[in-house]
């Protein structure tokens, strides 16, 4: 699909690394014109080199930040037409009867906060733009319908943009812009950093068995196939679909097998 995005813009948060990483790379290969966003500048190099995106350091929870982080985008290229929301993080998390204050506002500052600072920036941006369209993709997870004990505020964040989606969904349509927004929820994907607490694992086959288990189909998803996702939300093949979420998990999240 080739030049299927060719012309716009779009902007990543959280694209140095894992499924972030791999949407930069995508949107780009599709003719994008692509800024991502994150605090590893070291990581950034090797994706702007790969790719000629643009990368500038910032974190999703700034919101003072967003201002600046998206005029001049739009200075720069004229206008902004994709927004992928997927910075997000589990540092400090843990069970609801363990987890400390600390964690709980981390997790929620980057993964619920960051999220809606994103969309909300997105659209007043993509306002501007003739017919004010565009389309902004949240990264959920499918932990939005299946909650982890041990990570409360992980569930929580994730269940909670599914909402954002919907949410900003329904208001850009009653405003009359045609940005779509949506949510896609992934499940295990095998990305850098699960391959190295596999490795790291005291048994790594059991690890990755253990992870590919986790699927009806027997198997993690890849980098490349949520990316997929990603870009077909963006693209015009895909503008009648506005506050929907699309799980992409495998069928870990569609049921169970009876006795």
């Amino acid at each position: 699909m080739q030049g299927r995005l060719a012309g716009k813009v779009a902007l990543v948060t959280g694209g140095t690394s894992g499924i972030g990483a791999g949407a930069v790379a995508r949107l780009a290969a599709e003719g994008a014109r692509v800024v991502f966003t994150g605090s590893n500048a070291a990581a950034a190099e090797g994706i702007v080199a790969q790719t000629g995106a643009e990368f500038i350091a910032h974190r999703v929870q700034d919101a003072a930040a967003w201002p600046g982080l998206v005029d001049g985008i739009v200075e720069r290229h004229g206008r902004l037409d994709i927004a992928f929301a997927n910075a997000g993080t589990e540092h400090g998390d843990g069970s609801v009867e363990d987890i400390a204050i600390d964690g709980w506002d981390n997790v929620i500052a980057v993964n619920q906060t960051g999220a809606m600072l994103t969309v909300q920036h997105a659209i007043r941006a993509m306002r501007r733009n003739p017919g004010a369209t565009g389309s902004i993709i949240v990264n959920s997870s499918m932990n939005a319908h299946r909650a982890m004990g041990n990570f409360v505020a992980y569930s929580v964040s994730k269940a909670a943009v599914v909402a954002l989606a919907k949410s900003a969904a329904v208001h850009c349509g009653n405003q009359g812009y045609a940005i779509r927004v949506n949510a896609i929820l992934p499940g295990v994907v095998e990305t850098a950093m699960i391959r190295n607490l596999i490795d790291t694992s005291g048994d790594p086959a059991a690890a990755r068995a253990a992870y590919n288990g986790m699927s009806p189909l027997r198997r993690m998803a890849t980098v490349e196939e949520v990316a997929g996702l990603v870009a077909w939300l963006a693209s015009d093949e895909a503008a009648f679909v506005s506050g929907s979420e699309y799980v992409i998990d495998g069928a870990t999240t569609a049921g169970m097998m009876g006795v």
